[in-house]
């Protein structure tokens, strides 16, 4: 069966793998998969990523990020989904927790987090918020 949300089922993954106390999780490679990852990465919610070649098809290695025995995303839900697109503009961007947290954009310029997005004045898909 096709997957119809590999960004949601990536964001899944790293969930669960921080409730199972896991060091690193694995998810199909993308583009946007890895776009997302930098932001994540950039932010500080994750250690890092890397490319795994070691199955049949390419693979992201997802280092997770823990601090004090707690891992350091509390949140992660996707806003935009296969089923109902939500854009902004740059200056309606959701604020998380009061500027604790991120919303990830996709936007003409790449995938950005929403303060590099209202810096850079552009809007775009509201792909997910992680806090």
């Amino acid at each position: 069966m096709a997957m119809t949300d590999p960004l949601g089922d990536m964001l899944t993954r790293i969930r669960n793998g921080q409730q199972a106390k896991k060091d690193s999780v694995l998810s199909p490679a993308s583009k946007l998969r890895a776009n997302v990852l930098e932001v994540l990465t950039r932010e500080g919610y994750i250690r890092g990523y890397s490319e795994d070649e070691t199955g049949k098809h390419p693979a992201l290695r997802i280092e997770l990020k823990y601090f004090e025995g707690e891992p350091a995303i509390k949140h992660v839900s996707r806003i935009s989904k296969p089923g109902r697109r939500v854009y902004s503009g740059s200056k309606e961007l959701p604020i998380v927790r009061n500027g604790l947290g991120i919303t990830i954009v996709s936007t003409p310029r790449g995938v950005l987090s929403d303060n590099e997005a209202r810096e850079g004045n552009v809007g775009g898909e509201v792909l997910a918020e992680v806090f």
